[in-house]
């Protein structure tokens, strides 16, 4: 089986490229092999490849930066995807692609549900639901997984940045009215991979639109301090952590308040057991604590 993945660096595809090790020949392309924003690139590679499954890991994710720059969201975002939905379809193979949180406004009161109405609030989760929408236009055999504060130990985000300005600043004040699940880019991976193996058995739910998250919520406040708790643990920290509103930090994009996304429908038609999203981020931390322990005993012992 040849699994095409594209985004070979960011932190979802490096994820995927782990979990799907063994499900058979992993091909990982970056954006130098297969930019988005060129879609007779795409095809090109897709028709010389000839995958089995194609798995969309990439996406233009700078919330802001996207406010002034649409077009290049939007090559990235949706019409970047929809060729690969063209693609995969014309070969009659699976496309899985992931989606946000960000296309709904966040003013419904109870988690969102695939069938909610999405009305995004910025660039970003526009380009993002235009993505939705041409993967279900072209149809063929598809997931599009919507999922949340996607963090991991790698590239650019809000775990890696609060460990560092942690350690750095006296006082560090973090938006705390803003309400999601925290979801390892790890724990969507492994949710992807145990839907590969149904897929292949026949075991597995209907194509179409699902929610995957960690389940559980917090704020963006609660996440920072979970991180700094771990911190504390091993004498690192540095900042204390004050709670304020997110109208008392502007950004150029406006957030939903409220990210959470229902997932029973994943859970049902799938049969996915998701983890707490505190649970996730200590085996995420785990992992990191295990591997820096091994690496300073291997240090040790060169010495």
């Amino acid at each position: 089986m040849k699994i095409l993945i594209t985004g070979s660096t960011g932190q979802l595809s490096q994820a995927l490229q782990t979990a799907l090790a063994g499900e058979g020949k992993v091909l990982a392309l970056g954006h130098k092999v297969m930019d988005l924003t060129k879609p007779m690139q795409i095809r090109q590679q897709v028709r010389l490849l000839r995958p089995d499954l194609i798995i969309n890991a990439a996406a233009y994710t700078a919330v802001d930066p996207a406010q002034g720059d649409r077009d290049q969201a939007y090559a990235v975002n949706a019409i970047g995807p929809e060729v690969l939905a063209e693609e995969a379809a014309a070969l009659g193979v699976p496309l899985i692609h992931y989606s946000t949180d960000y296309v709904f406004d966040g003013r419904k009161p109870e988690p969102y549900h695939e069938e909610d109405e999405p009305r995004p609030l910025s660039i970003y989760g526009a380009s993002k639901l235009a993505g939705e929408q041409a993967i279900q236009a072209v149809g063929g055999q598809h997931l599009i997984l919507r999922t949340s504060w996607v963090y991991s130990l790698h590239g650019r985000n809000f775990l890696l940045t609060m460990q560092r300005l942690l350690q750095e600043r006296d006082t560090l004040s973090v938006v705390d009215d803003e309400v999601g699940a925290p979801t390892w880019a790890g724990t969507i991976a492994a949710v992807t991979a145990d839907m590969v193996r149904k897929w292949r058995t026949g075991t597995g739910g209907p194509s179409g639109l699902y929610h995957l998250t960690a389940t559980g919520e917090t704020s963006w406040y609660g996440f920072a301090c979970s991180i700094a708790q771990n911190l504390e643990r091993q004498g690192l920290l540095r900042a204390r952590l004050e709670p304020i509103l997110s109208a008392d930090y502007p950004t150029a994009a406006e957030r939903p308040l409220n990210s959470r996304l229902n997932c029973a429908r994943l859970q049902r038609d799938w049969g996915m057991v998701l983890p707490d999203w505190e649970a996730a981020l200590h085996q995420c931390l785990g992992n990191a604590n295990a591997h820096q322990a091994n690496h300073s005993m291997q240090a040790t012992q060169s010495l």
